[in-house]
């Protein structure tokens, strides 16, 4: 059997064992950095960014808006040719169409476009921390999810993806990293929009903030 976790990039191939009266799950094999997820999770998001624009905007703002962040993705695209593989997971899948999106909208309606991205941001990802308790609940995840995170953080968060990090000693229960340098600080200052780079940050309590 297998669990998609598609907004996070893992899938997770696994099967059920009764022991005694207890059912475990025996974990098989778990993939990170799916590209197909994160694509999904991306244009899904863009979606939702777009119908939010047309609930809190007069309909041709916000189609204006859409081609202008349309415009300036493409822009952003050209304009950092040469990233790593690591950090453009980062950078093209959520950097880069937030700092377009957010921009474009500030020009129609700068009052407005904080308060629209921080509410699509944090309902995408309070989902995904619901989610993931529910996981939680199924007995011999927490072991599997502490171990799989020390591998995965490694990498997606690791000098690679454009991170600085201090990894702590593994403890039995507990898994702890201070990050001291951020692509989505780097990017989103060099872009103009520093101010929603708290966002992303946010988005980490939501997920991972109930575990």
């Amino acid at each position: 059997m297998k669990i998609k976790f598609r907004d996070l990039g893992i899938r997770v191939v696994y099967k059920v064992q009764r022991v005694e009266e207890v059912m475990k799950i025996i974990v098989i094999s778990a993939r990170t950095d799916e590209q197909v997820y994160r694509e999904a999770a991306k244009r899904r998001d863009k979606h939702d960014f777009k119908d939010r624009m047309d609930k809190v905007l007069p309909r041709e703002e916000s189609d204006r808006a859409w081609q202008d962040a349309h415009s300036r993705l493409v822009k952003m695209y050209a304009a950092y040719p040469n990233l790593s593989k690591g950090v453009r997971a980062h950078t093209d899948s959520y950097i880069f169409s937030a700092a377009a999106i957010y921009l474009a909208i500030k020009v129609v309606a700068p009052e407005k476009a904080f308060e629209i991205m921080r509410d699509v941001m944090k309902e995408n990802t309070e989902k995904i921390g619901r989610m993931l308790g529910k996981m939680m609940k199924i007995p011999g995840f927490k072991r599997f999810f502490l171990k799989m995170w020390d591998t995965m953080s490694h990498k997606n968060f690791g000098s690679t993806a454009g991170f600085c990090n201090v990894f702590y000693p593994k403890e039995k229960k507990r898994f702890k990293m201070d990050i001291t340098a951020c692509p989505y600080h780097k990017y989103l200052t060099e872009l103009g929009c520093p101010e929603i780079n708290i966002l992303f940050c946010d988005n980490d309590v939501y997920t991972y903030g109930n575990l």
